[in-house]
């Protein structure tokens, strides 16, 4: 299985394992972790500074491919736009993934729904979606 995963927070394999459908798992899986550069704050995303958002994208992909690396059999890290269908466009415009993984934080999942990220990529990608929201 080619899984791609999409969070701007570290997220550990039994996070993974519980959003995979049936009886998918990450033994043998080829994994890509495309975490998105978020500025947390709207004054750093109008004066383009995006140099610390880059930095916390990094730390999380390095920490998700960490925990994956023991299940999974090869895992690879990005840090992706901040917009989630761009910045999944991107990762699958080099990694044909079978399956998306979409983690949102808890304070974000609304959001997420309401633009309906999700559906928009099953719909542009054609690729099973899923999303799982993350403690807050």
């Amino acid at each position: 299985m080619r899984l791609l995963v999409l969070s701007a927070d570290p997220v550990d394999a039994a996070a993974v394992r519980g959003a995979l459908p049936g009886t998918d798992g990450l033994e043998g899986a080829d994994v890509l972790v495309v975490s998105p550069a978020l500025n947390e704050s709207a004054l750093a995303f109008w004066v383009s500074d995006a140099d610390e958002a880059i930095a916390d994208a990094e730390s999380a992909a390095q920490e998700t491919a960490a925990a994956l690396a023991d299940p999974a059999g090869r895992v690879r890290t990005e840090v992706g736009e901040s917009e989630p269908l761009l910045a999944l466009q991107d990762a699958l415009a080099t990694f044909p993934a079978d399956r998306i993984l979409v983690f949102t934080r808890a304070d974000d999942a609304q959001r997420y729904k309401e633009d309906d990220v999700v559906g928009e990529a099953e719909r542009r990608f054609g690729v099973p979606v899923h999303e799982a929201t993350l403690p807050a």
